[in-house]
């Protein structure tokens, strides 16, 4: 069994790959195929390399918006759950950066043909990946907010128990 920090890198790298470290063959053959099937249909790595040559419109134009629309959600539960069935400690509403990431990620690729920041266009890589942080950021403090309201629900509770 992979420890955490691993599990998330090998995540990173491939979707899929953590869960087979962790001894979940089918989930991780499933997981890669997901990651190949929209990969090659949303022309993911083609949008890629024009993103970063600088070519964002061609980027734009290259990216099919119907299949890469999947892509951070299949991105973002493969590394939760590589994470989760890693080695160690997995707090309560740990899955909340996950979640929150996957849903800012596909928030920015809706906006990516159209918004700009100081008039540049950022496109179908970098708008996504730049939103990835507040989604993140959401999360934790959404994680800490609610474990902190259990644990005074829990010092309330002794107190009156």
């Amino acid at each position: 069994m992979t420890s955490k920090i691993e599990a998330i890198f090998w995540s990173i790298a491939l979707p899929g790959f953590a869960q087979l470290l962790n001894k979940k063959l089918v989930k991780g053959i499933v997981l890669i195929a997901l990651e190949f099937l929209i990969n090659v249909n949303s022309n993911f790595n083609s949008a890629i390399m024009a993103s970063f040559l600088g070519e964002i419109d061609k980027a734009i134009h290259i990216i099919n918006f119907q299949w890469i629309m999947f892509y951070p959600c299949v991105y973002m539960f493969a590394m939760w759950d590589a994470y989760k069935d890693a080695k160690g400690e997995t707090s309560r509403y740990s899955f909340l950066p996950f979640v929150f990431g996957a849903y800012s990620v596909t928030v920015g690729l809706m906006y990516s043909p159209v918004f700009t920041i100081r008039g540049v266009l950022l496109g179908p890589i970098w708008l996504p990946i730049l939103s990835l942080i507040p989604g993140l950021l959401i999360g934790i403090l959404l994680s800490m907010i609610l474990r902190r309201v259990k644990k005074m629900k829990k010092q309330e509770g002794n107190r009156h128990g």
